[in-house]
């Protein structure tokens, strides 16, 4: 049996799953198994599979539904204890299932690992920011407090134990969007995250899509099945408050004020930093010329977010 199961969802990603496929096939640890599901892609992703001629990879084809129910399928078909994914235009450095390995080792006790990354815009690469401060290699962190700024459990740069989703559950399909985020929730509320500082993977982003897919943005993460847990749990509160914030400057963007007068009832407002109590109160017409900016220093790498 194999160490690690790799899986790939994979929609409409010519362009990019050979170079992706070939970051994993070129990984210095090679005990792994590769799970390609295809989510009935229309394009030529399916011949591109085709023209990689290797005993680990294991191909799958089901009708379209969605990244997470990919990953969820792919779940399913795992052989092995440590199960890691990689989106179909993303890409690993050659050592990270080796880096991931070496955790699990001298971790033995801990469940979920993850690892920095970076960022590519149209003009350069950066490395992501988070709100923990690095004292050494790695670092055994709460989710909540360490994914203040970016993630410190992205999809396409962490390893699980099968047990984790045994207990936690997969995937939300029900949700259109945020899936991701909702599982990480639910894993933070039971498991601490093992982080190494070391950057193992890299994240196409584009930047500009945040004030589009205006069809989504209410569609995401729905926050109130966490709502007697935040109650308790301080840290907790203080991540989805970031959430709400996001959501409620999307629905101000979108002329929606009655969603936005929701989330924004539901934020604890003195414990907003400062810049993000001025911004939540700006006109939308404002907000978007901010954005803009923003957009202007993330693509010249002086920033890596908007609103961060």
């Amino acid at each position: 049996m194999p160490f690690f199961s790799v899986i790939i969802p994979l929609y409409n990603k010519e362009k990019f799953i050979e170079a992706t496929l070939k970051s994993v096939l070129i990984q210095s640890f090679t005990d792994f198994e590769i799970l390609i599901i295809n989510d009935g892609s229309t394009d030529k992703s399916a011949e591109k599979i085709i023209e990689f001629k290797d005993s680990r990879i294991r191909y799958f084809s089901k009708e379209n539904g969605g990244a997470s129910s990919a990953r969820n399928y792919g779940l399913e078909k795992t052989q092995t204890n440590y199960i890691t994914f990689i989106d179909a235009d993303d890409y690993w450095y050659p050592n990270f299932l080796e880096e991931m390995h070496h955790n699990i080792h001298r971790f033995p006790e801990q469940k979920v690992f993850s690892a920095a990354i970076e960022i590519e815009t149209s003009k350069k690469v950066i490395p992501a920011v988070y709100s923990i401060k690095k004292t050494n290699n790695f670092k055994i962190v709460n989710y909540f407090t360490a994914s203040l700024k970016e993630s410190v459990v992205w999809t396409s740069c962490a390893v699980f134990e099968k047990s984790v989703f045994e207990k936690i559950g997969v995937f939300d399909t029900n949700l259109k969007s945020g899936q991701d985020t909702d599982l990480w929730i639910r894993i933070g509320l039971v498991y601490p995250i093992l982080f190494n500082w070391k950057i193992l993977a890299r994240y196409v982003n584009d930047y500009t899509s945040l004030s589009k897919q205006s069809e989504l943005y209410l569609e995401k993460l729905n926050f109130t099945k966490f709502s007697e847990k935040e109650i308790a749990q301080p840290e907790l509160k203080k991540f989805l408050d970031l959430n709400r914030y996001a959501f409620a400057l999307k629905c101000k963007l979108n002329d929606d004020k009655l969603n936005f007068d929701k989330f924004y009832a539901a934020i604890d407002l003195h414990k907003l930093p400062i810049k993000k109590r001025i911004l939540i109160q700006l006109p939308a017409s404002i907000l978007n010329k901010l954005i803009e900016l923003n957009l202007l220093l993330v693509q010249i790498g002086l920033s890596n977010s908007v609103f961060k």
